[in-house]
C-alpha cells in the first residue's frame, strides 16, 4: 500500500503530539478524603514527595479545604511512581497533564 501525503503528515503529527505530552509538565494531584488524618498526610508527602514538614503541611491544608493540591510538578515518568506510592498508603492522588 502506498503512502499518502495525508498519511505521513498525520503519522508524523501523532507524533508529535505523543512526544509533546511526555515532555509537558504534569502534575502530581492530591485529593481530600474523609479517611484520612493530617499526620498521615503529611508524612506520606515527606517520604514520598521529599516536602518539608511545613511544606507538607501546607499542602494538607489545602487538599482539606480545596478538595485538592498539586504537591509536585515534574515529568510523567517522575511523578507516576509517586502517584503510585502515594495511592498504595491509601491516599488518592492522580497525574494530570498542565494546561497550557
Amino acid at each position: 500500500m502506498a503512502l499518502t501525503g495525508n498519511q505521513i503528515f498525520t503519522d508524523a503529527q501523532e507524533e508529535t503530539e505523543v512526544l509533546t505530552l511526555e515532555d509537558e509538565g504534569c502534575s502530581l494531584i492530591v485529593w481530600n478524603d474523609d479517611v484520612n488524618t493530617f499526620d498521615w498526610v503529611i508524612e506520606t508527602l515527606v517520604q514520598v514527595c521529599g516536602h518539608t514538614p511545613e511544606q507538607a503541611e501546607q499542602c494538607s491544608y489545602l487538599i482539606h479545604y480545596k478538595g485538592k493540591c498539586a504537591v509536585k510538578n515534574g515529568s510523567y515518568e517522575e511523578l507516576k511512581p509517586m502517584c503510585d506510592a502515594i495511592t498504595d498508603r491509601g491516599i488518592g492522588a492522580t497525574v494530570e497533564v498542565v494546561a497550557n
